[in-house]
């Protein structure tokens, strides 16, 4: 048995079929978590939900701005970009599966005593706290009030989290940290302009894993999103989106029963233009 977390796929099917081949991945023995963004600027974004739904339970996938982004096309929320390749899941015979699926994966998952999320988390959050907050999105994002929100999902505002938020403004922090957050203050507010590697943070701001204090630096925490980061792997933090679908390299951390861990990436073979 082995367990792996995987950076951003973006639809990326190649290139993931053959990470999982020199994984040998085995869905009835090993386990494997998506750190988000499954879907979009690459080639075959249907085909990729379509191989992680075969897997069953044992892919445990987030969802990140990317498979938010479509969920709220598909729901006449949110309009393609020029750079989307979406087409291929709305058009799709199979679509409402595809989309139901993917409204039913998770914003953040504690599993192998690593907390999973596609882009971040506030300082102030535990993994207790954070595990209940994206519980709440999770609930929206499955039940029939799901369009009603993807229709007020946009915006960066509230940019900081209180404890006494309700309502839209409440769900909107929860979904902007867990899938947009790179650099935030130290007293947790929220930076979305910048999107370069963490020694371009702008004045008063950090990468949210340096925050001093921070509730979860006693743990591991997996993410992908910040592909200008560049590979991060320190005992508090891996950062795993290698920019596959720029050109670079689909990436897994492997945890072996022993509790070593060690990195596993293949190549992409078509790289798009970043935007």
């Amino acid at each position: 048995m082995a367990v792996y977390w995987v950076g951003d796929v973006q639809g990326c099917d190649a290139p993931l079929g053959r990470l999982l081949g020199a994984l040998d991945f085995s869905p009835s023995r090993d386990t494997l978590y998506v750190l988000g963004d499954l879907v979009n600027r690459g080639p075959a974004s249907e085909q990729v939900l379509r191989r992680l739904m075969a897997l069953g339970d044992a892919a445990q996938c987030l969802l990140g701005n990317h498979d938010l982004h479509l969920l709220a096309v598909a729901a006449g929320a949110g309009r393609l970009k020029p750079m989307d390749t979406l087409d291929g899941i709305l058009q799709a015979a199979d679509r409402p599966a595809l989309l139901d699926w993917l409204r039913h994966q998770r914003m953040a998952i504690w599993g192998n005593d690593v907390l999973s999320v596609h882009a971040g988390v506030l300082p102030s959050w535990s993994v207790t706290k954070t595990l209940s907050l994206a519980s709440e999105v999770e609930s929206i994002l499955r039940g029939p009030d799901m369009n009603e929100f993807l229709h007020q999902m946009y915006g960066n505002e509230p940019a900081v989290w209180r404890d006494d938020l309700t309502g839209v403004g409440r769900l909107r922090v929860i979904v902007n940290a867990l899938t947009r957050l790179r650099f935030c203050s130290v007293t947790g507010e929220m930076e979305f302009a910048s999107k370069e590697g963490a020694d371009a943070a702008p004045a008063g701001f950090m990468p949210w894993f340096d925050v001093p204090g921070r509730q979860t630096a006693n743990i591991t925490v997996a993410f992908g999103h910040w592909s200008t980061l560049g590979l991060l792997q320190r005992e508090d933090v891996w950062a795993l989106d290698n920019g596959c679908v720029w050109g670079g390299c689909l990436s897994a951390m492997r945890l072996s029963g022993d509790g070593q861990h060690e990195l596993i990436q293949v190549k992409c073979e078509q790289a798009q233009k970043p935007g």
